[in-house]
């Protein structure tokens, strides 16, 4: 019987250490295709990686603001052209599973631009819905 257990047990962990390298793998991917989009001037394809809801919270130096339209009409704001968005790398810091359906994510971002560069750091919280992860909160200072 303890034989049986053990092998349940270590099944049972192998799978959860597979299922969540494998969520974060796609989040990272996620990740990558917005650092593309916006390397490429697209805000739009960038956005695809948020709750695309009414709910979405957006933290930044101006406060807390709600939703999906919301967030990109700000990003199209502060970065009108190419120029002004520069070019964004990610660097992520920690990644840390809560649930089955929730991840918390560390990072740093750079932006290199002609106008002057910039960076700082962010937290991200993850939800898988639908069978995607998709950011529903986002502090970027």
């Amino acid at each position: 019987m303890k034989k049986v257990f053990i092998i349940i047990t270590v099944f049972v962990f192998s799978n959860a250490s597979f299922a969540q390298q494998k969520d974060k793998a796609a989040i990272k991917e996620i990740m990558k295709m917005q650092q593309h989009a916006w390397n490429a001037g697209n805000i739009d394809e960038f956005m695809t990686g948020y709750w695309q809801d009414d709910s979405l919270m957006f933290i930044g130096k101006s406060g807390v603001s709600y939703g999906w339209l919301t967030a990109m009409n700000n990003y199209k704001k502060h970065y009108p052209d190419t120029a002004a968005m520069g070019k964004l790398t990610f660097k992520i810091m920690q990644m840390k599973s809560l649930s089955a359906t929730y991840y918390f994510v560390v990072g740093k971002w750079d932006l290199i631009r002609s106008a002057g560069n910039i960076g700082g750091y962010f937290t991200l919280l993850f939800k898988k819905i639908k069978g995607t992860w998709l950011i529903i909160a986002d502090h970027t200072s």
